[in-house]
């Protein structure tokens, strides 16, 4: 078996992900380990948090799983991220993957929703990229992952709050990616289709939406959260390094019916 490339490695780089015991998150603190980074997952329940992180040393004992565990939708959450890295010389890669949705018409969201969704989805990204913005200067080589999904580029019924919060973080994507590149920071984001995680177990466990996305999307089937955290790592890797400002999608070939919309859920 030859040596992998170094441009296919992430050996020696640390790794902060967002929303980590779970889903996405989680399935993208084990790619990155299996690339050869350490990883800080942080999540908002901290029992499962740590249990997760102690799966995943079991699996991967060469390397550092650190947990923190803090809810990034609050500045307490923040304040205890910034003191949990307040150790680290540098942060390589931040995938700011925490996000939720409420599904509702526009007209039955409280205000209260909408603040939790704006909080929790775009200005926690927001918020944990300038506070660790330093540590990833420190770097010289970081990459910045922001998960959007393709909510933030067509339209489905339900849920204009999430997506706007999506769009936004789109356009944060480019925003940062030219303000930050003097910097050694490049920044991208992964928009997923309609993936099976936690966050949609309820939605898939219908019958009929599972028909919809089947004969709507390309590959007829939903994702798997592996398949994002995949092109995560891979925008984390030296082998992206000429990518910058993009927003890559994920979602089985389903945003190519454009003519069509996306989907009446």
């Amino acid at each position: 078996m030859t040596e992998m490339s170094p441009r296919w490695n992430l050996t020696g780089k640390t790794a902060l992900i967002t929303g980590a015991s779970k889903g996405i998150g989680l399935a993208t603190a084990s790619s990155l380990l299996a690339l050869g980074a350490d990883v800080i997952m942080v999540a908002r329940g901290k029992e499962e948090l740590q249990r997760q992180a102690a799966e995943l040393q079991k699996t991967h004992s060469e390397r550092k799983v650190i947990s923190l565990a803090a809810d990034v939708s609050s500045r307490e959450g923040l304040s205890k991220i910034e003191d949990g890295t307040a150790s680290f010389e540098k942060i390589d890669i931040l995938v700011n993957n925490a996000g939720t949705n409420i599904r509702k018409k526009t007209s039955e969201f409280t205000s209260e929703d909408i603040k939790f969704l704006l909080d929790t989805n775009l200005l926690s990204a927001f918020e944990l990229s300038r506070i660790l913005h330093g540590k990833m200067k420190a770097s010289k080589s970081a990459s910045l992952v922001f998960v959007s999904s393709i909510a933030g580029i067509g339209s489905v019924l339900t849920g204009s709050v999430y997506a706007m919060t999506k769009a936004a973080l789109n356009q944060l994507t480019r925003s940062l990616a030219h303000e930050w590149a003097k910097d050694g920071i490049r920044v991208n984001a992964v928009a997923p289709g309609f993936i099976r995680t936690p966050l949609t177990g309820a939605l898939m466990a219908r019958p009929e939406v599972n028909n919809l996305l089947d004969s709507r999307t390309f590959l007829k089937r939903v994702g798997e959260a592996e398949e994002v955290a995949d092109a995560i790592a891979f925008l984390a890797l030296p082998a992206a390094s000429y990518m910058t400002g993009q927003v890559l999608v994920v979602d089985g070939g389903m945003t190519c019916l454009t003519a069509q919309g996306l989907l009446d859920i």
